[in-house]
């Protein structure tokens, strides 16, 4: 039987953009539901844009997904090397097969040569393809010329007629050869073009299916004429549909974030990130959620049933997606992932110590509801730990409760029944505003909304059940920015109100 093999081949070039993720990803949910190999293979014949550190941060970011590589640059192979760059001499040597059987042959038109044919064809209105013109030299003066050292690349024969595949995806699918013309495969330097590279590759590395995005489209008929040439069985083509924004146009830079880097950076976890991507351009049965487990995607998923119709990157969705698997999780695992982004913030210590860590649990349980993602943590706890009444001005609510005289005697009557409490707890803390409103008869938002805003400067927020505990708590830990307690929130608010009020016009 044969051993399903399929590749993943990024240009370290940039960082991985979820097109090249899905297909990562789509590649290796192909291989391990059919016992096969998924091997990383690096393109780098771009010298010039080709980095070593990009490489590694591909690697990094697929590991970080969960996908691992079965051959690789890094973990081998018997199918190696694994990089372009390290394979020169193979490149060659096929080369020279298809030079010496007729099917590629020297091409010495210089750039300024082609460039006139391309003006021409666009005097004429008509789709570019190479004339030819150096097609049917004699061997004895191409060689002659080469010899004498005159810059040459190597081109293609392209025969004509038709060229057909199936295509898992897109099915049946035809190209005329006459479009294409004869096209270079090995660069005047020496260094092999990349259809021609990556069937060299896909060739020896055993290569049985080829699972890309639409993009690769044209190349497709290209590659399967040399496949032919070379006397060998093409691979499987499945081509993946192309990422829209949810404006319908293709997914850029300008719809906000479309590295996988970014989405990392922003605190997205990966099991949201493999869910929703695997969701572009797939869909579960009938009656199953979009909520998938990696076991349960790899059961169901199928390569033939992937749409060949635009996938809509939904960030929105993504974010929904993102919440529901926060949700899920230990708030152990939760408090860890936080920690790195108010540590950068000088929020919290280098290190945390178990009553710090406790109390961030706390703080991540107020907050969690309004987290899309987790770097969203930084501005969803600046009511913990920020207490700034200078900025509490611009909010009408706060303005309101400045002008209420009853609201004052709320917050007045609050700080006198605290004051014997020998610890703040969400109990005594309650018990101390019923007693309040016994006291003052108000209830509801007329009673609540005052302590809110004395409390936290702000007219909304998490609960203050939980607030409360998570001020007091905070007011006795050793943080770079000291946590004002129940009390001193009170007294501050109290104080800044009266001179408010003092220094109004209107009074």
């Amino acid at each position: 039987m044969m051993t399903v093999r399929v590749r993943f081949a990024p240009s370290p070039t940039g960082e991985l953009h979820v097109g090249n993720v899905r297909t990562a990803l789509y590649n290796w949910l192909f291989a391990r539901q059919h016992g096969g190999r998924f091997i990383l293979r690096i393109e780098d014949t771009d010298l010039e844009r080709s980095r070593r550190e990009y490489e590694e941060r591909i690697m990094e970011d697929l590991r970080w997904l969960g996908l691992d590589w079965d051959e690789g640059p890094d973990v081998g192979g018997e199918f190696g090397p694994y990089r372009q760059s390290e394979r020169l001499a193979i490149y060659w040597e096929y080369a020279q097969r298809l030079l010496e059987a007729g099917w590629a042959y020297r091409c010495f038109c210089t750039e300024e040569d082609l460039e006139r044919e391309r003006e021409r064809a666009r005097a004429e209105d008509r789709p570019y393809r190479y004339s030819g013109r150096c097609r049917h030299l004699s061997e004895s003066e191409a060689q002659k010329r080469a010899d004498a050292g005159e810059p040459h690349t190597l081109r293609f024969r392209v025969r004509s007629g038709p060229i057909v595949w199936e295509d898992v995806v897109r099915g049946p699918v035809r190209w005329e050869a006459e479009v294409i013309g004869d096209f270079v495969i090995v660069k005047s330097d020496g260094w092999p073009v990349y259809n021609f590279a990556v069937v060299v590759d896909d060739l020896l590395m055993r290569i049985t299916h080829v699972i890309r995005g639409d993009g690769h489209l044209p190349n497709t008929p290209r590659q399967l004429l040399l496949y032919e040439a070379l006397g060998a069985t093409p691979p499987v083509f499945a081509h993946l549909s192309t990422i829209l924004g949810a404006d319908g146009t293709k997914l850029s830079k300008r719809h906000g974030a479309t590295a996988l880097r970014e989405f990392r950076e922003q605190g997205y976890v990966p099991e949201a990130l493999f869910n929703f991507l695997v969701l572009l351009g797939w869909a579960p049965p009938q009656g199953v959620g979009e909520v998938l487990s990696r076991e349960h995607v790899l059961q169901l998923f199928a390569l033939e049933q992937v749409s060949k119709a635009p996938a809509i990157f939904d960030l929105q969705k993504l974010k929904w997606m993102n919440r529901t698997y926060l949700k899920a999780k230990p708030l152990d695992e939760l408090v860890t992932a936080v920690f790195p982004y108010l540590q950068r913030t000088g929020r919290l210590p280098a290190a945390a110590d178990a009553a710090t860590r406790a109390w961030l649990g706390r703080v991540v349980d107020a907050v969690l509801t309004h987290l899309d993602h987790l770097s969203q943590i930084v501005e969803e706890t600046r009511i913990i730990f920020e207490y700034d009444l200078s900025a509490a001005l611009a909010y009408p609510e706060v303005r309101d409760v400045l002008e209420d005289p009853g609201a004052l005697d709320v917050l007045a009557r609050l700080e006198q029944e605290l004051a014997d409490v020998r610890e703040i707890t969400t109990e005594t803390f309650r018990a101390a505003v019923a007693r309040v409103r016994e006291q003052t008869g108000r209830q509801g938002r007329a009673l609540f909304h005052p302590i809110r805003i004395a409390l936290t400067g702000r007219p909304s927020g998490p609960e203050l059940d939980k607030l409360v505990p998570i001020y007091e708590i905070g007011s006795t830990l050793a943080l770079p920015q000291p946590i004002p307690s129940v009390r001193e929130r009170l007294r501050t608010f109290l104080t800044w109100a009266e001179r408010v009020r003092a220094e109004s016009p209107s009074r």
